[in-house]
């Protein structure tokens, strides 16, 4: 019968990877060494070390397990410590930037960040979610950012709805709704067409698409959603949270009243 215990796996597969383990054995040896205490830690060499710290982890190999839960809890623990200073630095872009499109109240004083990609089933999901949250809240500004990872049909639709924001920005909300709710491939095709059948003119369009405004407000989309540590679509910034997926109405509801009436996502 094979063996499945995970304390063991790890030590007999060698799946940790190497850096990690050597963070955990350097922990182990300095602990030992400094429990034989600094005399006999000085008459110790390195293989006696080494033999040492093999010999213990074997005889107690949940000491493993429970160093790498620590050193998650550490890379979580500094990750979000990044995304807030990213957050504070990048707010100005962020919240303000002349390349986002904002619907619901643009004088909201509650803002909800959406990066989004045209060919995101979730995306097409959360986009009732969205709806909702503005229907109930006159006060809720909703700024999109343009963040097409799923390909160059993704990127495509992207530079036409920067050129619809640029050419008719009072018409993007429903392009917007026209183009992610419709079937099939999102891309530049498919985005004229749906520019067009919202009453956009494609000439204003085609004219608009061969300046660099598209190129520069993906880049910039690009950038921030670095910063912050995104990796997907939809993702969210409501206040100093970063929302990754399609959390769903409730969360994003009272994460926004949260802020709202108490300045931050959770009372």
């Amino acid at each position: 019968m094979t063996d499945t215990s995970p304390k063991i796996q790890i030590l007999k597969t060698g799946s940790l990877c190497p850096p990690m383990l050597l963070r955990v054995l350097s922990a182990c040896a300095l602990a030992l060494t400094l429990l034989a205490g600094p005399v006999a830690a000085q008459d110790l060499n390195r293989g006696e070390i080494e033999k040492i710290v093999r010999e213990y982890l074997l005889e107690n190999p949940e000491v493993i397990a429970e160093a790498l839960t620590e050193l998650d809890r550490r890379e979580k623990e500094a990750a979000e410590v990044a995304r807030v200073e990213a957050l504070n630095e990048s707010a100005d872009v962020l919240f303000n930037s002349s390349r986002q499109v904002v619907l619901g109240n643009p004088e909201g004083s509650v803002t909800l960040v959406e990066f989004f990609d045209y060919n995101c089933g979730y995306c097409k999901r959360a986009h009732g979610d969205m709806v909702k949250l503005i229907d109930e809240n006159p006060d809720l500004k909703v700024v999109l950012k343009e963040f097409p990872v799923l390909g160059q049909g993704s990127v495509e639709a992207a530079q036409v709805a920067v050129a619809v924001n640029s050419v008719a920005p009072e018409k993007y909300g429903e392009f917007h709704e026209k183009l992610l709710l419709s079937r099939g491939q999102a891309n530049r095709a498919s985005a004229l067409a749906a520019a067009t059948s919202v009453g956009i003119s494609e000439d204003d369009l085609l004219a608009s698409m061969k300046t660099d405004e598209a190129g520069q407000t993906i880049e910039e989309v690009y950038s921030l959603a670095n910063r912050l540590g995104l990796t997907g679509t939809p993702s969210y910034v409501v206040g100093n949270d970063v929302v990754m997926g399609a959390v769903g109405y409730e969360e994003l509801s009272q994460k926004l009243d949260a802020l709202q009436n108490c300045g931050q996502t959770t009372c």
